[in-house]
């Protein structure tokens, strides 16, 4: 059913939390997992609400990180890294790979109408090519 699964994901508890949704899914449908993280740019000032990812090291480094723990769970992921803006790169990538699933971690910031500006989830939801779980 899902051939193909994209886990953007960033430094965030929720991000982290959605991981285990993740692991199920793969194992489920003996998916192949292709792990995304997006370098921040263009912002000029650093929103104290979401973690920093304007760093190529920082996000190097996350992308390891998360392919060691699902290497531990005992699976294969891919991992890609670009820079642009979170919503519109998560988008683009689940196309390009033919995505047939994008699952991410969701701050619940979408959840107010001065939230849904800023909400990545929220414009994900709005543009994605393919279905999308958020795990809250």
């Amino acid at each position: 059913m899902f051939k193909t699964v994209l886990f953007p994901i960033d430094r965030s508890r929720e991000s982290t939390e959605a991981a285990a949704k993740v692991i199920e899914i793969i194992k489920t449908f003996q998916s192949r997992l292709v792990l995304l993280s997006v370098i921040e740019v263009g912002q000029e000032v650093p929103n104290p609400h979401f973690p920093d990812m304007s760093s190529a090291e920082v996000v190097a480094q996350l992308l390891e990180a998360a392919k060691a723990m699902f290497s531990d769970a005992g699976i294969e992921a891919e991992a890609i890294e670009r820079e642009g803006n979170p919503a519109f790169t998560i988008c683009d990538v689940a196309d390009e790979i033919e995505a047939d699933l994008i699952v991410m971690g969701c701050r619940g910031t979408g959840l107010t109408e001065e939230g849904a500006v800023d909400s990545v989830s929220n414009r994900v939801i709005n543009l994605s090519p393919c279905p999308i779980l958020v795990v809250p």
